[in-house]
């Protein structure tokens, strides 16, 4: 059985970086994450491939970002900032994807996000993946 896989094009704020991200689940792996970082910057990621991110334009505009292990690569755009994609540190053959800069995608799109536990990180602790909870959006109506 053939997968289907999910291209959308995106975007940093200011139009200076462009990609094209390859969601190999689409949306099914949309998730945030309780780490320092990741709590600071807020964004709701989905999850593409090795190859799965090319850099249409802006390549050189984009900087990187290392913390803690340095094993994680933050990607973003050293004009206006935005944080467009990394390479994850418990899987680095997978990117995440910042939703909010793909095209026609909000983070509020998704009533539910799952959390996931970057506190006690899996390859910290050598126990296997924790959700710490789900984030939840209501629209008021």
């Amino acid at each position: 059985m053939e997968t289907i896989k999910d291209i959308r094009t995106g975007r940093c704020h200011c139009g200076t970086v462009r990609f094209e991200a390859t969601l190999g689940e689409g949306f099914a792996s949309i998730r945030r994450c309780t780490c320092s970082y990741c709590r600071m910057r807020g964004a709701v990621v989905a999850m593409a491939e090795m190859g799965g991110v090319d850099i249409l334009e802006g390549e050189d505009a984009l900087t990187t970002y290392r913390f803690h292990t340095g094993a994680a690569r933050h990607f973003f755009c050293s004009r206006c900032g935005i944080y467009t994609h990394h390479q994850r540190r418990s899987d680095p053959n997978l990117y995440a994807v910042n939703v909010a800069c793909l095209e026609g995608v909000s983070p509020f799109d998704f009533a539910d996000v799952p959390v996931m536990d970057g506190i006690n990180h899996a390859n910290d602790t050598g126990s296997p993946t924790r959700r710490a909870g789900t984030l939840r959006f209501i629209p008021w109506t």
